[in-house]
């Protein structure tokens, strides 16, 4: 061996032996795994334009079956006659899908002859598609494999554990491993993948506006939490004070527990800090305040008051502004993000409409409606932002959800289900077209377990894949994020 030979060979027998002692035998091959991760994630790091994922995640498990409801007659008096009387849609009350005017205008007919109406508390929505800047994909779920109903029912193909679960499923579609234990979300390996490409990295790709999510945990990056107000600073503390707890957190520490405390203390001080200076003179935050609605219009004409989505959305409008504009003027110069967004109150299964006998058209108010509501208004103000900065292109926000809930009705709502449809926002997306196969909406049809839940026919694992290669993950690498992917025939949907 000459001299050139062994001090290569020492180089990977000391890589070898240290990734040895530091995680043990066992568990060698994630390390050889992050590895490679990490060695992709630099080949990815050639970005020069600006992109940002948006996730709107409602939480409880949203009944879509009333969120896109077929209008063609027959398919309606299917809809109608499982779920009359309490959640049925009045026909006359949907908002036909129309296609844009560049397809033809006219109602939205899909490539299999069916049409469809969204909510009447979506008008926005219903707006949005006829832009092209909203797309829906249907029966869309967790799965291990690819399954019809007989192998649900013979038990022949390997189901997603915990079906029906607000917890598991919850991980499952946050993390679209669903045969695994989790170990981060496909947000986070995303992030990591692709922050590289932020020669900034003052603050995380990874920004959640809701609290600690597993969408957004990652090997390499850290999600970093903000309110609808912004970073969140010490309760008071700030002037003198601020300044004299600075000096004292970088003064040398006699033992590394507390020199780490006060290094992770000053770390999140300082972020903080430039957060919060970095999104003072954004757009959102002078000139939006009409564009975000405060309140929320229902369809009887009342209010809901304060918005959860809205300020989260208005939040992650500034957060993007900040991030994208030029460090010389005060921002960070990102070029990918990540934002988490979350409302809860969709785990209906009473009080989803105000339907009585006495006054059966309440069916299109309720709780399910103002949430709809809620959901479409903050959309279009989102969608409508992002154009005003120009980023109208750069930006996708898409809906995430538990499950889908039952068809048929529990008398005041519904139970939860399995696939579900779901909606993609923006100026990128192939809009005013829907994607994926609609439900034979007949129980123990052939799309059903048995009990109204729809076998999805789309896995999450192409959903999300479809959007992270927009993002910018590249084909060698998708299968680091969504390992299971080459077990569904289209791993892109064309939807973006």
């Amino acid at each position: 061996m000459n001299e050139k030979d062994f001090h290569a060979y020492s180089r990977r027998e000391f890589i070898r032996r240290a990734a040895c002692a530091a995680v043990g035998t066992v568990a060698m091959s994630s390390a050889i795994r992050d590895l490679r991760f990490m060695n992709a994630a630099v080949a990815q790091s050639n970005v020069s334009d600006y992109k940002a994922l948006v996730c709107i995640f409602l939480a409880g498990g949203n009944d879509s079956n009333n969120l896109i409801v077929p209008t063609i007659t027959s398919e309606y008096n299917n809809y109608s006659s499982i779920r009359t009387p309490v959640i049925a849609l009045p026909q006359g009350s949907l908002l036909n899908l129309i296609a844009p005017s560049s397809g033809g205008g006219g109602n939205y007919v899909d490539p299999a002859g069916h049409s469809f109406g969204f909510h009447p508390a979506c008008p926005e929505l219903a707006t949005l598609f006829t832009e092209g800047k909203l797309a829906a994909l249907f029966n869309v779920g967790t799965l291990v494999y690819p399954m019809t109903r007989t192998q649900y029912q013979t038990n022949s193909v390997k189901k997603p554990p915990q079906l029906f679960s607000h917890s598991d499923q919850v991980t499952q579609w946050q993390t679209s491993i669903p045969d695994q234990q989790p170990l981060t979300g496909w947000g986070g390996r995303c992030a990591d993948l692709l922050n590289a490409a932020n020669a900034n990295n003052s603050v995380s790709l990874s920004v959640s506006i809701a609290g600690a999510n597993t969408f957004e945990i990652g090997n390499a990056v850290s999600q970093y939490a903000v309110s609808t107000s912004g970073a969140i600073a010490l309760q008071g503390v700030s002037g003198a004070r601020l300044a004299a707890l600075t000096n004292i957190l970088g003064l040398p520490y006699g033992n590394l527990q507390s020199s780490a405390y006060a290094g992770v203390a000053a770390h999140s001080i300082n972020t903080g800090s430039l957060l919060n200076n970095a999104i003072t003179n954004t757009a959102a935050a002078n000139y939006w305040t009409n564009t975000f609605p405060v309140n929320i219009t229902v369809p009887n004409g009342g209010t809901v008051n304060n918005s959860t989505l809205s300020a989260q959305l208005k939040m992650v409008a500034r957060l993007i502004e900040a991030g994208y504009r030029d460090a010389a003027l005060g921002g960070f110069g990102m070029k990918r993000q990540i934002f988490f967004c979350q409302v809860g109150g969709y785990d209906l299964h009473s009080g989803q409409t105000n339907y009585s006998i006495g006054s059966p058209n309440n069916v299109i108010i309720g709780a399910h409606a103002n949430l709809l509501a809620e959901l479409s208004q903050s959309l279009l103000a989102f969608q409508r932002g992002m154009e005003q900065l120009g980023l109208g292109n750069n930006v996708t926000a898409f809906s995430s959800s538990d499950f889908g809930r039952t068809f048929p009705g529990n008398g005041q709502g519904s139970d939860h289900g399995w696939g579900s449809h779901h909606l993609i926002c923006g100026g990128a997306v192939k809009g005013g077209k829907t994607y994926g196969t609609f439900p034979t909406l007949t129980v123990n049809g052939p799309d059903d377990t048995s009990t109204g839940r729809w076998i999805p026919t789309t896995a999450t694992d192409q959903y999300f894949a479809t959007l992270a290669s927009w993002f910018g993950v590249d084909s060698g690498n998708l299968a680091s994020v969504f390992p299971n992917l080459g077990r569904f025939a289209t791993p892109n949907l064309g939807f973006i």
